[in-house]
């Protein structure tokens, strides 16, 4: 399976379970793989054997900026779902990074990262 990648693109959204989260929003990264066989788009040197990057963007801007939900779990399984609807990928790797969430301690960042198949989709 070939790989396509995109890191660390960045968004603001209002995602958390926080009212502070809710009112003032933060940052959100997102790293995706998209798992597709792309010999055929390679060997033909075409946009229409592979996947737009922009649209892909696009899809993932929306779900991170305009869907508020209390769970970063729920954004990036909501980002799977609308990738596996919109492109013919057979895999999918989300991982959702809150740079900046308002917990005590010291660290990094704090996330979640989900792996999913077309072929174990309930819905496929």
């Amino acid at each position: 399976m070939d790989t396509i990648f995109f890191e660390k693109m960045a968004f603001y959204g209002y995602h958390g379970v926080f009212a502070e989260e809710n009112k003032l929003g933060q940052r959100f990264l997102v790293d995706l793989e998209l798992g597709i066989d792309l010999r055929a788009a390679a060997e033909a040197d075409d946009l229409k054997q592979t996947i737009d990057y922009a649209k892909v963007y696009s899809v993932v801007k929306e779900e991170v900026e305009e869907n508020p939900v209390d769970l970063v779990e729920t954004v990036a399984e909501r980002i799977a779902s609308q990738l596996f609807a919109a492109f013919p990928i057979e895999e999918v790797s989300v991982r959702l990074t809150k740079p900046d969430p308002p917990i005590p301690g010291h660290y990094q960042a704090v996330g979640v990262q989900i792996y999913r198949r077309r072929s174990e989709r309930p819905d496929r």
